[in-house]
C-alpha cells in the first residue's frame, strides 16, 4: 500500500536525520499531513543539510550531527545562497527537474521546520528552541510567466463550459465500449467509485490527498458537504456542487456491498487489497483520472479539476475570497489565475478597438 511504502522510506530518512528532525515528524505526524507530504519535506531537510556539509558551512560528516544552534545562527545570506544554488542547478540541467514551483516547495518545507522550532517547540523553561526564523527574510523564487501566460496554457486542460458534465457522462456511457471482457470486469466493479471521485473533485475543487484521506461519516448528502483535514491540519467543512451529488449517492449507496466494507472500514473511497477493502490512496486516484482523462480528451490531473471548479466558481460569483474559502485557502494571494483564465474582459475590449 502507498501509505506504508511513504513509512517505510521515512523510516529511512529519519535514521540519518537530527534530533529536532526527528521530533518534528512526530509532531506533525499527529495533525495529520500526509506520508507523502511528510517524506518529501524530510527529503528537502536532507537537501538543505548536505548542502551545508558540501559548502563547509558546517564542519560534520552527516546531517545527523548537525546542531540546532546551526540553524538559530545561520545568515540570511546563507540561505540566499542556498536558493541561488537551486536555481542555477535549474539551469544547469535544463530538463525542469528543479522547476520553479519545485524550489518554492523546498523553500516551504524549511520555514516549515523553522517555524516548529521557533515557535511550537519547548524547552525545560517553557521556551521555543530559538526565536530567530532566518526563514521569514527569504523570498519565494517568482515564476517566470505572467498570469495571462499560466492561465492561457491552463485553460487547454481544464473542463470549463459543460465539458466537466460531458467527461462524467463520458465515464458513465462511453468509456467501456473498447474494453477487453477482463478490462470491462473491474470497470463494472469501480465505475461507481470512479464515477464519484471525479464528481467529487469537480464539485468540491478538494485537493486529492483530502479526497483519499477522507472518510464516510463526514460526508453529508443532504447538506451537501464534506468534512476534511485541509493542508496544515485545519479542520474543514467543504460545500458540494448539486449537479455531482448524485453520482456520489449512486457509489455510496452501493459501497459496502462493492467493496465487502465493514464498520472499521472508515474510508469513503475504497478498493480491494489482498481481497479486503481497503482505503484509497492518492497515487490510485491520480492515475485514474489520467486513465479516463487521457481517452476522453487530454490527460488531465486531480489538480486540473480542481482549477476546473476554482475557475467555474469564480466565473459565476467574480469573488476570490468565495473561491479561496472553497479551496481551502487562507489568502486570495493564489486565485489571481482563476480570474485571467475566465475573464474575457480584456478580450472584449481589444475586439472593440
Amino acid at each position: 500500500m502507498e501509505k506504508q511504502h511513504y513509512l517505510k522510506l521515512i523510516d529511512e530518512e529519519l535514521s540519518s536525520s537530527p534530533w529536532y528532525v526527528k521530533e518534528y515528524y512526530q509532531a506533525k505526524s499527529t495533525i495529520p499531513l500526509s506520508p507523502a507530504t511528510l517524506y518529501q519535506y524530510l527529503t528537502e531537510f536532507r537537501r538543505f543539510f548536505n548542502w551545508l556539509i558540501s559548502e563547509n558551512i558546517v564542519s560534520v560528516s552527516q546531517p545527523a550531527y548537525i546542531d540546532i544552534e546551526i540553524l538559530a545562527e545561520l545568515k540570511k545570506e546563507t540561505v540566499e545562497l542556498y536558493k541561488s544554488a537551486l536555481l542555477n542547478q535549474t539551469k544547469l540541467t535544463g530538463d525542469g527537474s528543479r522547476t520553479h514551483p519545485t524550489i518554492n516547495r523546498s523553500l516551504n518545507a524549511l520555514s516549515s521546520l523553522f517555524k516548529y522550532l521557533t515557535e511550537d517547540t519547548e524547552d525545560e523553561n517553557g521556551e521555543a528552541y530559538f526565536d530567530r526564523n532566518v526563514m521569514h527574510k527569504i523570498a519565494l523564487v517568482r515564476t517566470n510567466e505572467t498570469y495571462a501566460t499560466r492561465a492561457a496554457n491552463l485553460k487547454t486542460k481544464l473542463m470549463l463550459g459543460k465539458i466537466d458534465h460531458d467527461y462524467l457522462d463520458f465515464i458513465d456511457h462511453k468509456y467501456e465500449s473498447n474494453l477487453s471482457s477482463v478490462q470491462k470486469r473491474y470497470f463494472d466493479r469501480d465505475k461507481k467509485r470512479d464515477l464519484a471521485i471525479n464528481a467529487l473533485l469537480l464539485g468540491s475543487g478538494l485537493r486529492v490527498s483530502e479526497a483519499a484521506n477522507a472518510d464516510l461519516r463526514n460526508l453529508n448528502l443532504k447538506t451537501g458537504t464534506i468534512g476534511v483535514v485541509r493542508k496544515g491540519g485545519q479542520r474543514d467543512t467543504v460545500p458540494i456542487a448539486p449537479w455531482t451529488l448524485q453520482y456520489i449517492k449512486n457509489y455510496v449507496d452501493q459501497r459496502t456491498e462493492i467493496y465487502h466494507a465493514t464498520n472499521d472500514d472508515r474510508a469513503l473511497f475504497l478498493s480491494i487489497y489482498r481481497g479486503k477493502a481497503s482505503r484509497m490512496q492518492a497515487n490510485s486516484i491520480e492515475k485514474m483520472v489520467a486513465k479516463y482523462s487521457t481517452v476522453f480528451k487530454v490527460r488531465i490531473t486531480p489538480h486540473k479539476l480542481r482549477h476546473t471548479l476554482a475557475s467555474k466558481l469564480y466565473l459565476a460569483t467574480k469573488n476570490e475570497q468565495l473561491v479561496a474559502t472553497q479551496l481551502g485557502q487562507n489568502s486570495t494571494s493564489a486565485t489571481g489565475l482563476y480570474t485571467h483564465i475566465i475573464d474575457e474582459e480584456q478580450r472584449q475590449g481589444l475586439d472593440k478597438m
